[in-house]
Parts: C-alpha cells; structure tokens; sequence
C-alpha cells in the first residue's frame, strides 16, 4: 500500500472513530434530553394533581373533571397509598380489581425521589412509561402509553447524525488531498532513491513542491548528490590507486598500527616470501624476520610520535638485494615499499668495473708510449737503429689505443643512440666476402683454413657496417685464441620467415665451461696476459652481441665436443621497428 494511502487511512480512522465518539455521546445526549423532558411533563403532571388535591381534597369525580383540563387526554394518572394499595386509577373504574402496586418498580423507586419504569400493565394489558413521586399522604404515578408516538418522541433527533456524515465526507476529501501533498514529495524523494539505487543520480531531476517538506527533499537530493559525486570521485582514484599498485613492479603494502595487512600487491608478497627463510602463511609475518628488527623498532616508536616519518633498509637476500622503505602516518598507518635493486647494484657494480677495467686498458698503451718517447728524448745520441724501433713500437700502441677508443665508441653508440645508424638492404654474403678478403694475409699466416658455406644471396635489412664488425671480430677472436692450422666454418643452417641463423666454429683449443657464459662481457679475457699479447682490445664480442641483438638477433656460444668453439647467432631480415 502507497504511505499516501496509509497515511489517509491512518488520519480517515483516527477522524472517523473520534466522528462516531461524539455522535454516540450526541445520541445519548439527545436521548437522555428527550427523557429528561418527558419526566418533567409527568413529573409536572404528579404535582398538579398533588396540588389538586391537597386544595380540593380527594374526590373521584372531580379529580377526573381536573384530569380532562390536562393537554394530553392519553394521561393515565394513578394514586397508591404507603401500602400499595391503589385508591385512584383514572383507566380503571373499580379500584378493587388493582393487584397491590407496593412491589411495582417505579413505587419503590419513588421512595428515593422519583421512579421510572418502562413495562406492560397486568390489568391493562398495555405498556406504559411511568413516572411516579412520593407525597405526604400517597404516592401521585403518572403514565403514558408507550406506543410508537412516545418512543418516536423520545429517540433523539437524526438530523445532527447527517450533518457528522457529511462532514466526515467533507473531511475525508480534505485529508486525502492533505495526505497526497504530504506524500508528493516523500514519493518523489522514493522515486529518486530507485534512481540512485541503479546509479542514474546525474541524469534524475526530480522537482518537489514548494513547500517546506519539499525543500528538505530539494536538499536532501542536492546533498545526495554531492556526496554520490565524491564517493564516485573517491572510488574511481581508489580503483586506479589499487590498479597502479597491483601493475607496479615495486612492491607495497599497507599495514595497520597493529602490524596487520590492509592492502598489499603481488610483488610485495613474492618479495616477502624471497626474504623468509620458511613460507610465510600471512605477509604480516615479516615482521617477524630477524632482518626487520631495526625496521621494527622505527615503526614502533614512529606510532607512538603520531608523525609521518621514513626510513630505509638495504637488505640482501638469496642473492638479491632489496631496498625497504618504511613511512609511518599520522593516522596510525604505515606502508612499506620494498625494490628489487638487485640489476641496478650489478649495472653500478659493472659500471665501476667497466671504469677500471677501461683505465686499466688505456693506461698500458699510454703508458708504453710514454716510456719510448722518454727513452728518445733523453737519449738525444741514440742510434737511428734503435730510435726507429722505439718509434715503432710507440706507433703499435697508439694503433692499440686507436683501435681500443674506436670499439669503445661503437658500443656506446649501439647502447644510448641506435638512429645514427642508418639501415639499407646488405647482402649477407658479400658482406662475410669482404671480410675474408680484408683479412686473408693474416689467416694464411696462421695456415687457418675457412670453409664458407653461405652461397647464393642472403639479403637483410639492416646497417652494413655493423654486421661487417660481427663477421670480422668472429674471424679476429679465432685468430687471436683458437691456435693456428684450425678450420673456420661459417654456414647458415637455417631460415625463417623473419631470421636467418647462422653457425660461426672453429677447430681450436677452445674455452673452459666456467667462461662462456661470460665471453660477451666488456674487457672479459680467458687468459688476460696471452690476450694483451695477441693485441686484442677485449670489446670485440661484445660488439658482436650488441651488434646482433640490434638486428633483432640473439647469439650464444659452446665448445664443439671434437675440439673448437662454436658461435650461433640470429639476425633478423627487417631490423625490429622498435630499434628505430
């Protein structure tokens, strides 16, 4: 049922049971009046024969001559001594017949003032409404017949009755339309809240009544909305600050004072787990590592000083290392952050140790140049002899130091800056042509025979100059280490859609199973005093490397079980449009 319909109901009772209240006390009211004013008739009737008599004295006839001056000819009057016994009855002729009327209701209600009875008469036959009194002498009953005449004069009057009615239906009319207005705007308001349950808030615009009800409703409305604004705000940046800390690759989490977990992403539990000894069932649980005491301690007193502070801690763990942060909130909250740094510690420490080994390398040239040209300036009598090989020899490590600054050029260009290097379509063929040609003095020197299986046309798109360094530090790194009168074999073994892969061996001596993993390190050598003497710069392999890699490639390295060491290696057809 609609509240309008309640509510009319509830004021239509309400006003109905007060109506029918009143208009059941009006009735009584009303009867009690018409009986009140039928018992002063009789009881006016019972004085005025009393007075009668008490001037005339008693006499039959004349009482009856008195009674027909009366105005209601229907008038029984009776007159009953203290025994009971009627001495006058102006219906009955012959008294003697009347039973005793001591026993009589209305007689012995007259001994209290007055009686009144409603009842048939036993020597009548008819009934009566009696009134009788009590006088010095006798008892004075009056009575009329109580017919349909009498009752109609003493049932109260209806008129009043029609009158409650129609203004009860009047009443209804105007509570119905006063509980529609109350309503209005409590329905409109529902009918918005509906709206707001599907989220259609922005679009509703609901206009209440201009009266105080509906003003409340204007900003009950208007204060909903605001707030369904900030919470769609407030959950919308929560959504997207949940998403960035489930997709970032730091790992965080959120605690409460009581060190429970409130929000924590993927990372930061796989971390949690990295840095416990044993399986951690909860991730609060890592509080409990020996290794977060310190970090323990901070936190608890940072609570207790209700102000934001930080701290750090570097721990190393199971061969990684991890960089901890801890903020603690003015609202007794606290996140921590921890960062695998691990790659970045090992870029520092290869950088470091790049550095070193970089001076290192430039010093020994430098440093041999320095000790010849001394040797010629202090000794200004030197023989041309030994003055032209201390030239020499100084010309040998300026070409060492030349070639060492022109690799270290070349790896940092492929490292920060690919665009310089422009792409044009290369034959891989001609290109492995060029370089066997370029170098062939020095491979029949060293009796190294080459068996060059790449025929027909290999075409790639990519930058001439680096896929020659690839084939010639190869051809350089197995005249330098693999030992003379070995075989080079260089094939192409197979062919995609998208790359070729080739297979660059040697017959050599080969590497040790503990360095290959290595080979392509920066200034990485074997053997650091036979590769100074065979005048390597220690970058070339790792010039191929970048150089195949910014082809789209990826090389690896294995010894060959009959001896010698094998480098396969991918090159792309079109450079990777990621390289541009």
């Amino acid at each position: 049922m609609r509240l309008n319909s309640r509510l009319f109901l509830y004021f239509f009772t309400t006003f109905l049971a007060l109506v029918v209240v009143i208009a059941f006390f009006q009735y009584q009211r009303e009867k009690e009046f018409r009986t009140e004013q039928l018992d002063q008739l009789l009881s006016t009737y019972n004085h005025t024969v009393n007075r009668y008599i008490e001037l005339n004295g008693f006499n039959q006839e004349s009482i009856d001559d008195f009674l027909q001056v009366l105005p209601d000819s229907s008038v029984r009057i009776t007159i009953v001594d203290f025994k009971g016994k009627v001495v006058y009855d102006s219906y009955v002729v012959n008294e003697e017949v009347l039973e005793n009327h001591a026993a009589r209701p209305e007689i012995k209600g007259a001994n209290s003032g007055k009686g009144v009875s409603i009842r048939k008469s036993g020597s009548t036959g008819i009934e009566f409404y009696y009134l009788a009194h009590r006088f010095q002498h006798y008892y004075i009953r009056s009575a009329l017949p109580y017919n349909v005449s009498l009752t109609t004069a003493l049932s109260a009057n209806l008129y009043f009755l029609y009158i409650i009615f129609f203004v009860l239906m009047v009443a209804s009319l105007v509570l119905y339309f006063i509980s529609k207005n109350i309503t209005r705007s409590i329905d409109r308001l529902q009918l918005f809240l509906q709206k707001a349950e599907n989220e259609q808030v922005e679009e509703e615009s609901i206009v209440f009544p201009k009266d105080q009800l509906g003003q409340i409703s204007t900003n009950i409305v208007k204060t909903y909305k605001n707030l369904w604004r900030t919470q769609w705000q407030v959950r919308r940046e929560r959504e997207k600050l949940i998403q960035h800390l489930q997709i970032s690759q730091e790992g965080l989490g959120i605690f409460s004072s009581e060190k429970k977990e409130i929000l924590v992403n993927a990372h930061f539990t796989l971390y949690a787990q990295i840095m416990s000894d044993k399986e951690l069932t909860l991730v609060d649980e890592i509080f409990y590592l020996p290794e977060f005491e310190g970090l323990n301690q901070f936190i608890d007193e940072s609570l207790q000083q209700k102000g934001i502070q930080r701290q750090r801690l570097q721990l190393e763990k199971g061969g990684r290392i991890f960089l901890i942060q801890a903020i603690v909130f003015k609202d007794a909250t606290f996140e921590i952050s921890i960062n695998d740094i691990t790659v970045q510690e090992q870029e520092n420490r290869l950088k470091r140790q790049l550095t070193q080994n970089i001076s290192h390398e430039l010093k020994t040239p430098v440093s041999s140049i320095m000790g010849y040209m001394e040797s010629i300036l202090n000794n200004p009598g030197l023989d041309s002899g030994r003055m032209q090989f201390f030239i020499e020899r100084s010309f040998q490590q300026a070409q060492r130091l030349t070639a060492l600054l022109q690799d270290i050029s070349m790896l940092n260009k492929i490292d920060e800056s690919n665009n310089i290097f422009e792409t044009t379509k290369v034959d891989i063929v001609e290109t492995v042509k060029d370089v066997l040609e370029d170098v062939h003095l020095q491979l029949e020197e060293k009796g190294i025979t080459v068996e060059n299986k790449l025929i027909g046309s290999l075409p790639i798109q990519g930058n001439r100059s680096l896929l020659y360094s690839i084939f010639r530090n190869l051809t350089d790194n197995a005249m330098a280490y693999a030992g003379p009168d070995i075989t080079l074999r260089i094939e192409c073994y197979r062919e995609d859609a998208e790359n070729y892969y080739f297979s660059f061996s040697d017959s050599g001596v080969g590497v040790n199973e503990e360095h290959l993993p290595r080979l392509f390190e920066r200034f990485y050598r074997v053997d650091k005093g036979r590769s100074r003497k065979a005048g390597g710069t220690g970058l070339g392999l790792a010039i191929v490397k970048n150089a195949v890699i910014f082809h789209g490639g990826s090389i690896s390295a294995k010894n060959i079980p009959t001896g010698g060491l094998n480098f396969i290696f991918s090159l792309k057809k079109e450079k990777p449009e990621s390289n541009h």
